[in-house]
């Protein structure tokens, strides 16, 4: 049968990433407190074209995936992309998995137990040496400094998305990233809130007025007391309560930097 993919392909252009992406699987991921949680990624799967290489064997991809289909997880990342170099003949394999991971938190006051999800993804990249990013996605509170100075009653307040990218040295858990985001805003989220833990909540929040930049400012203080992180980057979305937009701010270094640097 004729080989299509494995033609020569004359025009001369490498292409930096082919493959496939949108690939639903399930996974687990490690937690802190110890075992595994088993979940559902998107998962996204490339590696480099050569020039002469008119397309790539895209079953290749999901072959090596359900290689690994009894332990798809953090540690095996570095060995599937190893395997994706080799069997398509490719100088970089890259891999994205993005996840919702659970953590089971209790209310401020009640202490009422329930699940609240965070959007993961891990990122890893395999050339002459081994890549890995871990995200955080932290849904968290937030309440207006300026609304509240200037106002006889109350102060807008929002919900906002913390998103926590780093590079590390050491195990850096998505439970460490997820405190680091709470901590830095003006009250974390809650699934579940009786009365008494509403006010709390709402009281915490006016108590610790933070704008978006506090925020950020607050994570990355927070990540640069970690040894064990060598890069981060933080991104801090407000969407806000009285206006038709969203607040926004970044802050990215890697330690050794200035902030702002890759």
């Amino acid at each position: 049968m004729r080989d299509v993919q494995s033609e020569k392909d004359h025009r001369n252009i490498p292409l930096d990433l082919v493959g496939v992406e949108g690939l639903t699987y399930p996974i687990k991921v490690m937690q802190k407190k110890g075992g595994y949680q088993h979940t559902v990624a998107k998962i996204s799967m490339q590696v480099n074209l050569p020039h002469d290489f008119r397309g790539t064997h895209m079953s290749r991809f999901v072959e090596v995936l359900n290689e690994f289909r009894h332990d798809i997880s953090y540690r095996n990342l570095k060995v599937m992309l190893n395997k994706l170099k080799k069997v398509l003949d490719a100088e970089t394999a890259h891999i994205e998995m993005e996840f919702p991971y659970f953590l089971e938190k209790n209310a401020p006051v009640s202490g009422i137990p329930s699940y609240m999800s965070y959007i993961c993804k891990f990122s890893a990249t395999q050339n002459n040496g081994f890549d890995f990013i871990l995200e955080v996605n932290t849904p968290v509170h937030t309440l207006c400094p300026c609304s509240k100075e200037i106002s006889d009653r109350g102060a807008h307040n929002q919900r906002a998305n913390v998103k926590i990218e780093v590079r590390m040295s050491g195990i850096i858990w998505i439970e460490d990233l997820v405190e680091i985001a709470e901590a830095s805003a003006s009250s974390p989220l809650y699934s579940l809130l009786k009365r008494e833990d509403e006010k709390y909540v709402t009281e915490l929040a006016y108590d610790t007025p933070r704008f978006v930049e506090d925020v950020a400012r607050e994570a990355a203080l927070r990540l640069e007391a970690n040894p064990r992180v060598t890069w981060y980057r933080v991104s801090v979305t407000s969407f806000e309560s009285i206006h038709n937009h969203n607040a926004y701010a970044c802050v990215s270094r890697r330690k050794g930097q200035k902030a702002g640097g890759e």
